[in-house]
């Protein structure tokens, strides 16, 4: 099995933890207000604009050549699981816990997400190339104090960092074994 389809199963799994807290905290999905503007697989119906609908984590069906896009701005291929991760759901971000730390893994909500996530990366790609650094592409933030958690381009480990700094300590071997290790927290109503 290749490391991107360990990465896929991976998420499967916790997304699946997911939906199963979800159910057992709040017996039902989570609510988001619709917004006509913002469409997203994720809604469970149609509403109108404003109106909290119950939403869920959706595998993406059509393949996105956002990643080639990157790594072409780059000049060098992306690691195929961070191209798994953004690439399997549609999503709202997800709030986890790793060991007692609180982080939000990112996730897209559409297509057009996608967009405003590549020029984020390419922003922080270009700001590690000026810093000399390996590359790093963000993945989940931590909370309260704001670090960000990357895969290493290179070798697919994953690490803490601090925003414009070198990465502080390795976290896993792989986003396969980081996702793994995740529990996840209940999703909170944004209406």
């Amino acid at each position: 099995m290749t490391q991107s389809a360990s990465t896929a199963q991976a998420l499967d799994r916790f997304i699946d933890r997911v939906l199963e807290h979800q159910l057992q905290q709040a017996g039902r999905l989570p609510l988001i207000a619709f917004d006509t503007q913002w469409r997203s697989d994720c809604y469970q119906s149609e509403a109108d604009a404003g109106t909290p609908t119950q939403w869920r984590p959706v595998r993406q069906a059509d393949i996105s050549d956002l990643f080639e896009r990157i790594g072409l701005a780059l000049e060098q291929p992306i690691h195929p699981d961070i191209v798994t991760f953004y690439s399997r759901y549609w999503s709202d971000p997800l709030p986890a816990l790793h060991q007692s730390d609180r982080l939000t893994l990112l996730q897209l909500w559409n297509p057009e997400d996608g967009e405003r996530l590549r020029s984020n990366l390419l922003g922080h790609a270009l700001m590690k190339t000026r810093q000399k650094q390996p590359l790093t592409l963000f993945f989940a933030t931590t909370e309260p104090d704001d670090m960000f958690i990357s895969l290493n381009n290179n070798d697919g480990s994953v690490w803490l960092e601090a925003p414009g700094k070198k990465p502080l300590r390795k976290i896993a071997d792989s986003l396969t074994a980081f996702l793994d290790a995740l529990q996840p927290d209940t999703l909170q109503d944004q209406e």
